[in-house]
């Protein structure tokens, strides 16, 4: 588990009566009702839930990608939800990091090239020495010129990880990031993620359908039908 500093407190992210609505054909859907969390700095949360349940929704909204139909989403301080799509691609760039199940990595680009990226669009003088040292981290570090054809699916996931790190983002979502590993390559996987959340300080929100990666979170959300609950006991989780 994660030691959260406790002169830190002041939440990473607050959620207030978050609801969002998407317009189909003549009807109204609801996808997410009231949701109301705060997440401190540091720590680590999972969000748990079924297909169609509204996570990836929630976590979208979570980290400005989209703008909720009612409620308030605050990170660091900033109300991103009342922020213009410019305004949030800034903060997105200068304290988020994303992790997603398909990697999103640039094919034309080596795995240095594609840590190195964010780096240089940030205007970094020596971009290729911290993408060589988070490579390195990730164990990937006889791997720098590969692109990602010549690598699995699990270094892939490295290099996605080493470079959602690159630019010490203040907090990293991560969308299924094992979703699309095997049990032994999305342990390794989820011990990198955890790893890197205790180094770094970098609040960590991960949506999974992965029991044992939720599990290792200081918290874990279940979400139904768009509502969000904290189960207070294991035998609630299990349920």
């Amino acid at each position: 588990m994660t030691n959260v500093n406790p002169e830190s407190q002041s939440p990473m992210l607050r959620v207030k009566n978050l609801t969002h609505r998407v317009s189909v054909e003549t009807d109204t859907l609801t996808i997410l009702q009231g949701v109301t969390l705060e997440i401190n700095r540091g720590e680590s949360v999972a969000i748990v839930g079924r297909s169609g349940s509204g996570k990836t929704t929630l976590l979208g909204l979570l980290a400005g990608l989209d703008t909720p139909t009612e409620g308030t989403v605050e990170l660091d301080g900033s109300v991103i939800s009342k922020l213009s799509e410019d305004e949030r691609a800034k903060l997105r760039a200068h304290r988020v990091g994303f992790v997603f199940q398909s990697f999103q990595l640039l094919p034309a680009l080596t795995a240095l090239e594609n840590v190195m990226l964010p780096l240089e669009l940030a205007g970094m003088t020596s971009p290729d020495k911290r993408a060589r040292e988070l490579l390195e981290r990730v164990g990937l570090g006889e791997r720098l010129t590969h692109t990602p054809r010549q690598l699995s699916g699990g270094e892939q996931q490295r290099v996605a990880i080493a470079r959602a790190f690159a630019s010490d983002p203040l907090i990293l979502f991560a969308d299924e990031p094992t979703g699309n590993l095997d049990n032994r390559t999305g342990q390794a996987v989820s011990d990198l993620l955890m790893a890197l959340n205790r180094e770094q300080g970098t609040t960590l929100v991960m949506v999974t359908h992965d029991e044992h990666l939720a599990a290792r979170c200081n918290r874990q959300f279940h979400i139904e039908a768009g509502v969000l609950t904290e189960p207070e006991t294991a035998q609630e989780i299990a349920h």
